[in-house]
């Protein structure tokens, strides 16, 4: 089954948008492993994009992905459409998200993402019985910033922060797991998390993938991990020699391309998907 055409999250206008911006699309920049990224920019008009499983090789999970770029742009194939098709691959479903970039003037940097995000969710399981997903096994996957996002989502979902706009927002923003791939902004000072990750024991099973010498954020996933050990949630930590930051899961010759197939056998050790 072939993905399905992007969908706005706010057909009426993302809330707090005054103007439509002309969306950049660059792939000029730096490559990975040999191969170009596709940075997006001068996003207004948030939206998601449902990427199946096959139909004889569908586990049920669903995966939302959101990709990095330091809240300015978007890596959008390479820790997004790359991200949706591998998994495809596994038979989990996949939602692709694109959020607004770069940050908006006045709010925190995570403010309209937040807002994409958790209109993603609901707009998600909503459709779980059309898409033919589980309602129950609906994560959320990050990378860099992305990871903040969806770490940010995973502990802030008790409150809607867009006005409603359908009955779709009726139903649970709470992802049933987490995925954190060498996420940013998640640590504070000696140990503690930054004050909007508000970590709880009904937070979602976690797991972060993460490299030693990502010597930027490598404190994000320490601590964040010791605050969900200390909260009594169930999570996962694997940290690899090296590898550094931004590799999505392109063949960088790094031991830790292999983090997709950790991830698999952590959802089967949590129940999402068959053992």
């Amino acid at each position: 089954m072939a993905q399905h055409n992007p969908v706005l999250l706010f057909p009426g206008g993302a809330p707090g948008e005054t103007g439509k911006m002309k969306q950049v699309d660059d792939l000029s920049g730096n490559k990975v492993a040999g191969c170009p990224v596709l940075r997006i920019s001068n996003v207004s008009e948030p939206t998601l994009t449902f990427y199946p499983a096959p139909a004889g090789n569908n586990k049920g999970a669903t995966i939302i992905v959101n990709p990095g770029g330091g809240y300015n742009i978007l890596a959008y194939n390479l820790e997004g459409s790359e991200i949706c098709k591998r998994f495809n691959s596994f038979g989990i479903n996949c939602v692709l998200v694109k959020y607004r970039v770069p940050r908006r003037e006045g709010g925190e940097k995570h403010a309209a993402p937040l807002q994409d995000l958790q209109r993603a969710i609901a707009y998600t399981r909503a459709h779980a019985a059309e898409w033919q997903i589980d309602a129950g096994r609906i994560g959320v996957m990050g990378f860099s910033a992305g990871a903040h996002l969806s770490a940010v989502a995973s502990t802030n979902y008790g409150e809607r922060t867009y006005p409603k706009v359908d009955s779709y927002d009726e139903v649970s923003l709470r992802p049933d797991f987490t995925i954190l791939v060498y996420p940013a902004y998640l640590a504070g000072e000696n140990f503690s998390i930054a004050p909007e990750l508000k970590v709880g024991r009904d937070t979602p099973p976690t797991i972060l993938i993460q490299t030693q010498d990502d010597k930027n954020y490598i404190d994000s996933s320490i601590f964040y991990y010791y605050a969900l050990k200390e909260a009594g949630v169930p999570a996962a930590l694997h940290i690899y020699p090296s590898g550094g930051h931004g590799y999505g899961l392109r063949n960088t010759g790094h031991t830790v391309n292999e983090w997709p197939f950790r991830v698999l056998s952590w959802l089967r050790d949590i129940g999402m998907i068959e053992k």
